[in-house]
C-alpha cells in the first residue's frame, strides 16, 4: 500500500513518544489516542492539523467502542497498528484489592482485544496489515508485586500470537515488542540503589533508551520484515535471554 497509517496507542509516554517520532518522521499518517484532552492538545501542536487525534478510556469498554466506531469508519485504510498503552498498580498479591487487578488486566490485555478486533476486518479487506503490541520483559521472568501488570503483558503475547495463525495468510503481520529497562520519566524517580540493582542484571550495564523499542517497532511496521510473524523480540540488554 503506497500511503502509509499508522494508529498508536499510549502516544505521549516515553517509549509512545519515541515511536511517534519515528512514524512522522517516516512521514506516515498518525492516528493518535489519549485519555485526556490536554495531552491530545499537545501531541496536535506537536504533529500538526493533517493527523487524527482520538480521546478514548482505554480501560472502560463503552469509550472503546464508540471510539473505535469512529476510527474504522474514518480510517479504513490503517496499514499499522501499535498498541502501547499501558497502566501499573503494583501491590504483592496477597495485599492486591480486586479493583488494582482490574483496572489492569482491562487497560493493558482486553482494550487488546477490542482495539483489534475493531480494526482488523479493513485490514483483512485491504490484504495488508502490521500489528505490534507492546509488553514488557517482566511478562516472561514474573516481577514481585507486579502479579497483575505481569499477568496482563504475558497475556498480550499469547494473544498477538494466536491473532498471527489467524491471519497470516490475509498478508497481515503480528508481533509483540518487549522492553526491558528502558530510561524514562519511571527509570528517572528510581534510587540510585535501585538503579544499580536493576543494571548488576543488565549484561549491557546500562538502561535502553526509547529509540531502541522505537526502532524495532518501525522495522517490524516496514515489509522488510514481511517474513516475520507471531514473535516475541526481547529489547534489554541481555537482562533475559532465550
Amino acid at each position: 500500500m503506497k500511503n502509509k497509517k499508522v494508529f498508536i496507542t499510549g502516544a505521549t509516554g516515553g517509549i509512545g513518544e519515541a515511536i511517534c517520532n519515528k512514524f512522522y518522521q517516516k512521514e506516515y499518517n498518525l492516528v493518535l489516542t489519549s485519555s485526556s484532552d490536554e495531552k491530545l492538545l499537545s501531541l496536535k501542536k506537536k504533529y500538526g492539523e493533517n493527523n487524527s487525534y482520538y480521546k478514548i478510556d482505554i480501560s472502560d469498554f463503552e469509550s472503546i467502542d464508540r471510539c473505535m466506531s469512529q476510527i474504522t469508519t474514518d480510517h479504513k485504510d490503517l496499514t499499522t497498528i501499535i498498541n502501547n498503552a499501558g497502566i501499573t498498580s503494583d501491590n504483592l498479591l496477597l495485599r492486591m484489592r480486586n479493583d488494582q487487578w482490574s483496572k489492569v488486566i482491562k487497560t493493558n490485555l482486553e482494550s487488546n482485544f477490542f482495539i483489534v478486533k475493531s480494526l482488523l476486518p479493513n485490514m483483512i479487506s485491504n490484504r495488508y496489515g502490521k500489528i505490534i503490541g507492546i509488553s514488557s520483559v517482566v511478562a516472561v521472568q514474573g516481577n514481585p508485586g507486579q502479579s497483575n501488570y505481569v499477568a496482563s503483558k504475558a497475556g498480550m503475547i499469547g494473544f498477538y500470537k494466536s491473532i498471527a495463525h489467524e491471519v497470516a495468510k490475509r498478508n497481515i503481520n503480528v508481533n509483540v515488542v518487549s522492553p526491558g529497562f528502558i530510561s524514562t520519566n519511571m527509570t528517572d524517580k528510581l534510587e540510585e540503589s535501585q538503579k544499580n540493582n536493576i543494571l548488576d542484571k543488565i549484561p549491557m550495564k546500562k538502561f535502553g533508551i526509547p529509540d531502541d523499542v522505537a526502532n524495532l517497532v518501525y522495522f517490524l511496521s516496514s515489509d522488510k520484515s514481511s517474513y516475520i510473524t507471531g514473535q516475541n523480540f526481547n529489547v534489554n540488554g541481555g537482562m533475559l535471554m532465550f
